[in-house]
């Protein structure tokens, strides 16, 4: 599937599904949209807004969790992790902002939901991270 020939609803679903836990590259394809002439601001914001929401699915999906599976699929006991519990309430939905990092945001956007981390906070920082990776882009493209 060649997501440019899509535009912007291809960069959309490029973006939403890069922010789940499919190997996927949004960057490339945002990168590509500039380089051919893309209106960068609304580029930056279909890409910001299909991340966002594809972050917002892996919460979701972490929302769902139970520890009952985390201790017999992962082996991982719940009283080791509960020491972790105060600081998650008060800091975790600030680690929202990372979730736009390769590989570990995916688990990092899992876990806020697991741990049921403030949700529109959260869903703040999560936004704002997103969003300052693909200006990014937008200034790395100025580049060339």
């Amino acid at each position: 599937m060649d997501w440019l020939e899509w535009g912007y609803l291809g960069l959309f679903l490029a973006s939403f599904l890069s922010a789940t836990v499919l190997p996927f590259s949004s960057e490339a394809v945002l990168a590509a949209m500039l380089v051919g002439g893309a209106n960068p601001w609304l580029a930056i914001g279909v890409a910001t807004l299909g991340n966002w929401l594809g972050g917002l699915s892996s919460y979701g999906i972490g929302y769902l969790g139970k520890w009952e599976w985390m201790e017999k699929y992962l082996h991982i006991e719940k009283r080791k992790v509960e020491s972790w519990k105060p600081k998650i309430d008060r800091y975790g939905s600030f680690f929202g902002a990372l979730s736009f990092m390769p590989f570990i945001g995916d688990v990092i956007s899992v876990a806020l939901g697991f741990f049921r981390t403030h949700f529109w906070l959260t869903a703040f920082w999560m936004f704002l991270g997103k969003l300052g990776r693909y200006v990014s882009i937008y200034w790395g493209t100025l580049l060339f």
